[in-house]
């Protein structure tokens, strides 16, 4: 099995110990994207406006993989305010189209820098 780091200037870099994405084989495992822009700097504005900046983020990697949002398997969404998910289904239904991606929703006390919102995907190629 091969195996490839996926990295894009147009998705913040990473800032810790990770990389953007690793591709092994034809899976592509994306990391946790939170509301930064691609310079780096948190995203303001209402939970929706934040959301669909991790979005163009995960769309940004993907796309650096060689794919596109009907690859993607499986969909991580961590919210700090369970009371946002229905924020999440309207934004997901902007981007993705039927049959739609497997998927799990979970509170969580805490995000990096603060954030609301974090979401990571699996990509099959």
């Amino acid at each position: 099995m091969t195996r490839s780091i996926i990295s894009t200037p147009n998705a913040p870099q990473a800032i810790g110990t990770y990389s953007q994405a690793v591709k092994c084989g034809n899976t592509v495992y994306v990391s946790g994207q939170i509301p930064l822009d691609p310079a780096g700097q948190m995203v303001t504005g209402d939970i929706e406006i934040q959301i669909r900046r991790v979005f163009d983020n995960l769309k940004a990697i993907v796309t650096a993989a060689g794919g596109d949002f009907s690859h993607i398997a499986k969909v991580n969404v961590f919210l700090t305010d369970l009371g946002n998910f229905q924020s999440v289904n309207k934004v997901m239904s902007e981007y993705f189209r039927e049959p739609y991606p497997a998927r799990a929703a979970i509170g969580v006390a805490a995000l990096p820098k603060g954030a609301q919102v974090e979401i990571d995907c699996v990509v099959e190629l």
